[in-house]
């Protein structure tokens, strides 16, 4: 047994000594340079690309394993600008030997120094980087096949088959990427890439530090992530990274990625800190891609959310946007991406539309301009609704207030949901102008042509103010009171007007409309032939009560008898218009009171009794007595016209007819068509 012992002990001290003087004594006698030609080939035959390498070549075995290379260039494919597709000034790494045979890996240095790559797309589309490799023969497949077949078989536990990890200085120097594309005109760079990574183990966060210069402009990565853990891709790993862009953008990531190569999920919190959109485009040297009312708008966004979800389902909590000086609280949930589950929650505390929208078209050319483009749109190609069909929808929006065509609203609420092509929006209310409104609608494109119906009840809103915001014209003040229900086929307004189908009624109290003034009329037969003096305010009828209720069956309006009671006159309206044709047919009988005295009393009164009928069309609306009807229902103050007659011919002006005559005395009760 001791002779045993002495005979092993004699055996492995020759043989360390012979490992001892293999590691000290085969680089100082082994002529490296000697393989330079047969690694250049090698590498050439095995990328199919040429490979040259400087002749400044280190290797070391003791203590330290190490190999230094220089000037290592790969090159580019025929017909590429570049003479390189990449290149390395200098590569080293050193590692300690003893810890290899107790599977510990123990790296001094990982250095790369000036990598550079030249990536190149030609105009026939072929990039550099395509077909590297070596030609393959069919043995070679179906070997590579059966060593493939062969490598799925050998059983696998995740396990790394070392026990530890440890890297002192791992860095990348000085890089470049250069991107051009011919087929685009496109191109790229990135210079100046310095990557140090600090801490590296596999029980520790590994410590990044990335600086680099995007087309001139800096771009940096600071942080930490990890650890990988004994079995990567088992054990979730942690992230707190920071992202800054252009001295402008700063986007902060911490969080974790659950099992990525199991349940692959995440769950992490994103912090956009507030930037300029606009400075960060002027940064990268690019307009700004929206055209905006309010030069000013979109100058500054910032972002905070917790990010949860996979590649199934993603869901965003505790949100946070700010837009300008808007702030929106949001939560939303998607799932099922083939066929959308989309849930959302949002609140926002207000908002100015307008100064979003582009800029408003001045003059008549660029009315014309928005004319043909409208109808270019029009005759586009149709939408497709297939994805709308997929989408499962359940959302809500809460708005304290908005401004939207310079109309101003308070506090909006809307639920939409929707399953398989069939949207319910219920409810939808808001108040505006000292008034409210509450509506439900429907939107159904299950099949090709969109289908839509709404009902609307508003009340108590100011007609005046509305109106004056919404279009810029004065045209009717009052308490609004309103309530349709309307249904429209189609997405082009020439299929909605031609479907259009519902009914319901308008109603104005204590109002005016303005631009007309029926009562000075009254008051002052002269006037209505022209002879009085105009008055420097704008002219005004006052009415106590407007009501206008009308009905629609597929573009045809009708109104039944829409009534105006005002302190000297009462008005009658009926009739049709083609929403289609743009054509006009109404009878207006108007009764011109004798006194002010009753006013509001619904006993008939005597006065002058002249329909009028409104034809053409929307462009050329025509107005003329109804001299017929007038004959017809008689005329109970012949006297009255015979005086108005009289005056006229006094005054020196010529002859008319009784048709123009009783025109000019009711022209001012329809408006003009700049009314």
């Amino acid at each position: 047994m001791k002779g045993f012992i002495k005979w092993t002990l004699i055996g492995g001290g020759v043989f360390l000594v012979l490992i001892v003087g293999a590691i000290v004594l085969i680089p100082r006698f082994v002529d490296v340079q000697k393989y330079k030609p047969m690694i250049e080939e090698r590498v050439t035959e095995q990328t199919g690309r040429s490979f040259s390498m400087g002749d400044d070549i280190v290797l070391s075995v003791f203590p330290w394993v190490g190999v230094s290379l220089s000037d290592i260039h790969l090159g580019n494919a025929k017909g590429f600008e570049a003479a390189d597709m990449v290149s390395v000034k200098r590569f080293e790494i050193r590692l300690k030997v003893m810890p290899l045979l107790s599977r510990r890996i123990e790296v001094a240095t990982f250095v790369v120094d000036t990598p550079q790559f030249f990536l190149e797309k030609a105009k026939n589309g072929k990039a550099n980087w395509e077909n590297i490799g070596p030609v393959k023969h069919s043995q070679d497949k179906k070997g590579g096949e059966k060593t493939a077949e062969k490598q799925a078989k050998e059983p696998s536990d995740g396990k790394l088959p070392i026990e530890s990890l440890i890297v002192g200085n791992f860095s990348i120097l000085n890089g470049l990427v250069s991107y051009s594309d011919k087929v685009t005109g496109m191109k790229k760079e990135v210079t100046d890439f310095d990557l140090t990574l600090t801490d590296i183990s596999l029980d520790k966060p590994i410590g990044v530090k990335l600086a680099a210069k995007l087309d001139g402009k800096p771009v940096s990565l600071e942080g930490s992530a990890g650890p990988v853990g004994r079995e990567p891709g088992k054990e979730d790993i942690f992230l707190d990274m920071t992202l800054k862009a252009l001295e402008e953008l700063s986007i902060h990531l911490t969080g974790k990625i659950i099992e990525p190569m199991g349940g692959q999920k995440i769950a992490m919190d994103l912090a956009i800190a507030p930037f300029s959109p606009r400075k960060l485009m002027a940064g990268l040297g690019q307009p700004f891609p929206v055209n905006t009312a309010d030069p000013k708008a979109l100058d500054k966004v910032a972002l905070k959310t917790k990010i949860e979800g996979s590649a199934a389902a993603v869901s965003l909590s505790n949100g946070l946007l700010t837009l300008d000086d808007s702030k929106l609280t949001f939560l939303v949930d998607a799932k099922s991406f083939n066929k959308p589950d989309l849930r959302f929650d949002l609140v926002l505390d207000h908002i100015d539309l307008d100064r979003y929208l582009p800029p408003k078209a001045e003059g008549e050319d660029n009315a014309k301009s928005d004319q043909s483009a409208g109808k270019k749109t029009n005759q586009s190609k149709k939408t497709d609704y297939g994805p709308l069909r997929k989408l499962v929808l359940d959302g809500k929006i809460r708005v304290g207030s908005l401004k939207a065509a310079n109309v101003s609203i308070q506090e909006f609420v809307a639920h939409v949901i929707g399953k398989n092509g069939l949207f319910e929006l219920d409810p939808l209310s808001l108040n505006l102008y000292q008034g409210s409104v509450a509506s439900k609608g429907r939107l159904d494109v299950r099949k090709n042509d969109p289908s839509t119906r709404f009902t609307l009840d508003a009340k108590g809103i100011q007609a005046g103010p509305l109106l004056k915001d919404a279009i810029e014209k004065e045209m009717i003040e009052g308490t609004m009171v309103a309530n349709m229900t309307l249904a429209m086929v189609g997405e082009s307004p020439e299929m909605v007007k031609k479907s259009l189908t519902g009914k319901g009624e308008l109603k104005f109290v204590d109002g005016a409309i303005v631009g007309i003034d029926i009562a000075s009329t009254i008051r002052n037969a002269s006037s209505a032939v022209g002879m009085a003096e105009k008055s420097a305010e704008k002219p005004r009828t006052d009415f106590a009560e407007l009501i206008i209720p009308f009905s629609a069956d597929k573009g045809l309006v009708n109104i039944p008898g829409a009534n105006l009671i005002s302190p000297l006159i009462r008005l009658m309206v009926k009739g049709t218009t083609h929403l289609v044709k743009e054509d006009l047919d109404f009878r207006m009988e108007p009764k011109l009171v004798a006194t002010l005295k009753g006013q509001g009393d619904t006993k008939d009164r005597s006065g002058l009794m002249v329909p009028l009928l409104i034809t053409g069309s929307y462009d050329s609306p025509k107005i003329r007595p109804d001299l017929k009807g007038m004959v017809g229902q008689g005329i109970p103050d012949t006297e009255n016209i015979k005086q108005l007659l009289n005056t006229k011919a006094t005054s020196g002006s010529d002859k008319a007819s009784v048709e123009d005559t009783t025109k000019s005395l009711l022209k001012g009760v329809m408006p003009s068509k700049t009314n």
